[in-house]
């Protein structure tokens, strides 16, 4: 690899005096020679680099402080550089990362905030990225501040101009994933660099040999909900860096790092599993507030975009007051707020309508509740306004005199036959992800990206390779499929050994079912819910359930207390059923038994008490005693 290093000449400058009409009034200019030999390659000499010391450690490497030389027949000249040596990877995994690298490694160099890249270089089986050295970060001032906090107007300034860097990264198809204080870099203007190019993004998928760097991508106090597992509950997308974003711009203005003094495992479970976000601190502009608390929407695709942060931050620059506070004039919210649908404006206004695109009414975000206006289908026939956010779209119907007026944010746009939100199927078999999946966007020539269990990044094809399928949301109850017999996760089995049925609870953005089983008791701090892949279950419901002794076990999934209510009721009945039988059956014997008394009476009377013993014995044992009229 090393003999691929191309030899690049650096930018040479120099001093002239500049005569402007006057002699005796010359103007020093400093003025740049850029070398006509142009570098073929990103590759520089390991022999190049001086290692002085370590002057940090990431979850992907080690940072040290180099000296880089560049000679030349016509130059010779010493660079101070910040080398990041990665963990060691496999050798065949060591090209494709440096293969990624170099590829993009010239785009980077043009991209408007990022640090500057001198090279790559492979040294003792490790990745060596070199790039130029700044004497501080975003990082570092917050620990030398007063009270360990910035100013809001430099955190907005610092924050438009790392918005910027990380749209441009994005442009290219690149998520930095690694979006921390300590990672915006300082220049000799004070102007905030980034630090990272994305290096977790182009590890994906390659093995890590480190243990720990293989269960995250970034760093966890940082790290987006799906960030954490992206295979299981992703996709990565572009909205995961407004999540790293908001908690940069959160720790800035407050001096707290999210969640500090918490564990990985604490980190996690908060924010994967209880889906706690960190607090957005009050007294923002409320265009500012709003855009932040976007940024810690689980669901990713609630999130705003990078063009979104700008506009908010920009908006908002002219509110501050020189000292950094807010001065509350003039400034209008941005509403991001959920809607009725479970959407919030940052997701409607990711795709803008047109004259003569085909709509339907807008579904619910994961649920089934019914829209207030039907528009089964229809075409654009115009649109009221500029902006489609709040805008009115004119909707000619099939079979209607009139074009219909409806909110623009009530109705989706549709492309062959596809919608944003819907499931769909990826024709054809034997892949290692799921088939089943949401579509996520689909552009108007039929490029669509889908997010299916088992990629860590959204599937990029075109809708033809894709085909509609069951949809599955909240509230629906499932079960495994018969012909599954080593599912994808873990799922419970009845005592009979037949797949348990659970309700979903949650649909993650790549089609994962997370499934609670109200029907199951659990004790202590045994989990109840479970993951499902959306090919391996189907739905169950009372319609679905062979028979009343099926359908009365679908009734048991409702609840766990069902059973023993069941039962409890069942011995109630049978008690008061027995009681009642014995109650009637012990009322006749009564009756039974005062009639025959009265009868004894009577036969006492006329008969001395045989009443009660059959008439044959009866002649027998008392002939002797029956009086007669001859003896008196």
């Amino acid at each position: 690899m090393d003999e691929q290093m191309g030899k690049a000449k650096p930018a040479v400058s120099f001093e002239y005096e500049l005569f402007e009409g006057d002699p005796d009034h010359l103007r020093t200019v400093v003025a740049t020679l850029t070398p006509t030999l142009t570098p073929t390659n990103p590759w520089i000499s390991p022999d190049s680099l001086n290692f002085k010391y370590r002057i940090g450690r990431g979850p992907f490497g080690d940072v040290w402080l180099a000296t880089h030389h560049q000679s030349a027949d016509d130059y010779d000249e010493y660079h101070e550089v910040a080398v990041k040596m990665l963990h060691p990877l496999k050798e065949e995994d060591t090209e494709k990362f440096v293969h990624k690298v170099e590829r993009l490694f010239f785009k980077f160099r043009r991209v408007y905030g990022l640090c500057w890249l001198h090279g790559i270089s492979v040294i003792d089986g490790k990745v060596c990225i070199a790039m130029k050295f700044y004497e501080g970060s975003i990082g570092d001032r917050v620990a030398r501040m007063k009270g360990g906090k910035l100013q809001l107007s430099d955190v907005l300034r610092y924050g438009i101009e790392l918005a910027k860097g990380i749209l441009d990264l994005h442009s290219l198809g690149i998520l930095v994933l690694n979006l921390k204080p300590s990672n915006f870099l300082l220049d000799e203007h004070d102007q905030a660099v980034l630090g990272d190019f994305g290096i977790p993004y182009l590890l994906l998928g390659i093995s890590l040999s480190n243990s720990d760097m293989a269960l995250r991508l970034g760093t966890p106090n940082y790290m987006a909900p799906e960030q954490w597992e992206p295979e299981v509950r992703g996709p990565v997308s572009l909205e995961t860096d407004a999540w790293g974003f908001g908690c940069c711009f959160v720790e800035m203005l407050t001096g707290v790092q999210p969640w500090f003094g918490r564990s990985i495992e604490e980190i996690y479970h908060s924010v994967v599993i209880k889906q706690e976000k960190p607090p957005v601190p009050s007294g923002l502009p409320p265009a500012v507030e709003n855009v932040i608390s976007g940024c810690f929407e689980y669901d990713f695709r609630n999130r705003p975009s990078m063009d979104d942060i700008i506009h908010a931050f920009e908006s908002s620059q002219n509110d501050v007051q020189s000292e950094g506070e807010w001065l509350g004039l003039g400034s209008s919210a941005v509403a991001g707020k959920h809607n009725s649908g479970g959407y919030t404006t940052w997701y409607l206004s990711k795709d803008h309508l047109q004259v003569g695109d085909i709509v339907r009414s807008r579904k619910p975000l994961n649920a089934r509740k019914p829209q207030a206006m039907d528009i089964p289908e229809g075409t654009v026939a115009g649109l009221e306004t500029d902006s489609d956010r709040e805008g009115f779209a004119l909707v000619k119907i099939p079979g209607v005199r009139n074009p219909v007026r409806v909110l623009v944010s009530t109705v989706e746009r549709v492309t062959s036959g596809l919608a944003v939100g819907d499931w769909v199927r990826l024709k054809g078999e034997g892949r290692r992800h799921s088939p089943v999946g949401v579509l996520h966007s689909i552009q108007r020539d039929g490029s669509v990206a889908v997010g299916f269990i088992g990629l860590e990044t959204l599937w990029r094809g075109k809708s033809s390779d894709l085909q509609m399928t069951d949809s599955y949301f909240v509230g629906d109850f499932v079960r495994l499929k018969a012909s599954v017999f080593s599912p994808r996760f873990e799922w419970p089995r009845k005592n009979g050994g037949a797949w348990a049925s659970g309700r979903i609870s949650q649909v993650l953005s790549n089609g994962c079912l997370v499934v609670r089983f109200p029907g199951r008791f659990v004790l202590g701090d045994e989990s109840n819910g479970f993951l499902a892949d959306p090919a391996e279950v189907e739905l169950v419901s009372f319609d679905t359930c062979p028979g009343v002794v099926g359908k009365y076990q679908h009734i048991e999934d409702f609840h766990w207390a069902v059973r023993p209510l069941a039962v409890a009721f069942g011995l109630f009945t049978a008690m008061k059923v027995s009681l009642f039988v014995g109650q009637n059956v012990g009322a006749k014997l009564k009756g039974r038994r005062s009639t025959r008394k009265d009868g004894n009476n009577q036969d006492g009377q006329s008969g001395g008490g045989a009443g009660w013993i059959p008439p044959p014995v009866a002649n027998i044992l008392f002939k002797e005693s029956v009086p007669t009229a001859g003896a008196r």
